[in-house]
């Protein structure tokens, strides 16, 4: 994409639902030009009427319009800018909307790919990056440049002689602005990645703070800290000192400039080509379209950031969302509860050429439990989600009732598919809050019998504020085993028809297992129920067991059969009674 196209984007998504506010400011940039070279303009009647003529009628009149001039700049110039900042402000409002609804509906896979840290730089730096592009420099493009063109104006009138040679300027300036503008793109681009290093660094820090207590790795932790800090400090001060390289360069430009112009003009007026009013005038006049010119230099810097930043920015808006959600399908007539894998073939697009699932089929019988063991990294968590489409077959289909998931209604698919899974993922909110996640129309009396179902009640009795108790950040304030019941209090007040099981008990000791697990037999009870176990002893009284490895189904059964007949499940087996 090039920057035409981004400036198109830009505009016809996020500012020209703008547009009238961007016009007043325009206009109230006109007034600002008009007011900053009236002031110059003044000048020449000034001088001559008053100090050359010595005449007394407009001694007041000139001073006085000097300062409504200027009040009419600053008043114009104040609600421009506040306009502009209002548009910024909804421009980021509506881009990091987009993002982050990009990130809630973007494919499960795609967002694992690209750590946190990186789309929070990413909200964050970049959109304000953006936003000052939208708000600032296109403010400073009308003002200063309608300023600079009034002014010259006035320049002209004075002496066209003059105004050629102090026009030079403007191209010097407009060719130091380019080349500063295409170097600020390349290093702000640099200064987000570290921006997202350090990020990314204070989540890890955050979410293990406990280890590095534990391992005594503080010291390390500050180095590791002070290396992430550094960097980004480097790269913003390359930032300042390349936004900053103008000024000598402008500063130089400059003093040769004036220097050529008192020189030329003090020739012109000895010849009587140039009278002292209309010196002062254009000296005026020039010294004032000094600042827009550097301004103008500026803008161009914050334009290359801005474009840059789109440009990261822009394809996070465009992510891939979430598998398609066939809101137009069917929705699933759910009966028996049957699910049927056939010929499964499955990579993940970081690794296309690494299959996961080979060639799977398998049967899932509706009302009953099926256990997929195997060894980690074997496929199992991925086939279990498969069903809810998280992940989408590359060959194959899969089946409910008959019905081929892929042509179902996404929202049908999942209302009737609950998970409880060994990483369980809370919110930062009250106990209350995180049981009704899951059906947010749900009634105190079914979130209290979903409670009790999931033997939480009694832990939850014991909390400061009970149900209303906010438990910090994932559950910080709860034990394993109690964010484990929350997880499985949502389930049952989900109420669906299909329970996917995802080691949901591997992590906990052998008495907090015994609670999970009266717990689960409860929620899976005439339930088609699909569970990857740890401990093989929970899952003996399963209907059908499969045994997956590399990818592959290679055994099934109930557990008699599978001790006699595989191999695998046997030394699995043989294995976990010796460790115990």
């Amino acid at each position: 994409m090039n920057n035409t196209d981004i400036f198109k984007r830009l505009y016809n998504q996020y500012t020209s639902r703008f547009i009238i506010k961007i016009i007043l400011a325009a206009l109230l940039s006109v007034l600002v030009a008009i007011s900053t070279s009236a002031t110059a303009w003044l000048l020449d009647p000034a001088i001559e009427k008053i100090f050359i003529n010595k005449d007394q009628t407009l001694i007041i009149l000139i001073p006085f319009a000097i300062i409504l001039a200027f009040t009419t700049k600053g008043i114009s110039l104040y609600f421009a800018k506040l306009i502009m900042i209002n548009v910024g402000e909804e421009v980021k409002k509506i881009i990091q909307t987009d993002m982050l609804n990009s990130f809630i509906k973007a494919d499960t896979e795609t967002i694992e790919n690209k750590h946190s840290g990186n789309y929070i730089s990413n909200l964050n730096f970049d959109v304000q990056q953006i936003t000052r592009m939208l708000s600032e420099a296109f403010l400073s493009l009308f003002k200063d440049g309608l300023t600079l063109i009034g002014l010259l104006i006035v320049m002209f009138y004075q002496n066209w002689k003059l105004s050629l040679i102090a026009i030079i300027m403007i191209p010097l300036a407009s060719i130091t602005a380019k080349v500063l503008g295409k170097r600020m793109g390349k290093v702000s681009t640099q200064a987000q990645e570290r921006s997202g290093d350090l990020n990314r660094y204070l989540i890890d820090l955050f979410k293990n703070h406990k280890i590095i207590k534990i391992f005594q790795r503080e010291d390390f932790e500050k180095s590791r800290s002070e290396i992430f800090v550094n960097n980004l400090k480097e790269k913003s001060a390359k930032i300042a000192a390349v936004y900053i390289r103008s000024a000598p360069v402008m500063e130089f430009l400059t003093g040769i400039m004036i220097a050529i112009l008192i020189f030329y003009s003090g020739k012109l007026i000895i010849n009587e080509e140039l009278g002292i009013n209309n010196f002062f005038s254009f000296l005026a006049a020039m010294m004032l379209a000094y600042q827009p010119v550097k301004t103008l230099t500026k803008v161009n810097v914050a334009i290359g950031q801005g474009l840059a930043a789109a440009k990261r920015i822009l394809p996070i808006v465009d992510m891939e969302v979430e598998i398609n959600s066939n809101e137009k399908g069917k929705s699933l007539d759910l009966k028996d509860g049957n699910i049927l894998f056939n010929n499964i073939n499955f990579s993940y697009k970081s690794n296309y050429e690494n299959k996961v699932l080979k060639d799977v089929s398998a049967e899932f019988s509706g009302g009953k439990m099926t256990a997929l063991v195997g060894h980690s990294g074997s496929g199992k968590s991925t086939l279990l989600n498969m069903i809810p489409r998280i992940y989408y077959p590359n060959e194959g289909n899969i089946k409910i009732d008959e019905q081929d998931i892929s042509k179902i209604n996404l929202n049908s698919l999942r209302k009737e598919i609950s998970i409880v899974d060994q990483n369980v993922t809370l919110f930062d909110d009250t106990v209350l809050n995180n049981i009704k996640y899951a059906n947010p129309n749900a009634s105190l009396e079914d979130i209290y019998e979903a409670a009790e179902n999931a033997m939480c009640k009694d832990f939850i009795e014991n909390l400061d504020d009970k149900y209303e108790t906010r438990i910090g950040e994932n559950g910080v304030k709860l034990s394993g085993g109690e964010k484990q019941r929350l997880s499985i209090a949502r389930a049952f007040l989900k109420k669906s028809k299909i329970i996917l099981l995802d080691e949901a008990t591997s992590s906990l000791d052998s008495e907090t297992e015994d609670k999970i697990q009266s717990a689960l037999n409860k929620l899976i009870l005439n339930k088609t129920t699909i569970v990857i176990a740890h401990r093989l002893s929970t899952i003996l009284n399963s209907d059908k067991i499969y045994v997956v490895d590399q990818g592959k189904i290679i055994d099934s059964g109930n557990h008699k059969d599978l001790l006699s007949s595989s191999n695998v499940y046997k030394n699995f087996y043989e294995r976990q009674i010796k460790q115990n």
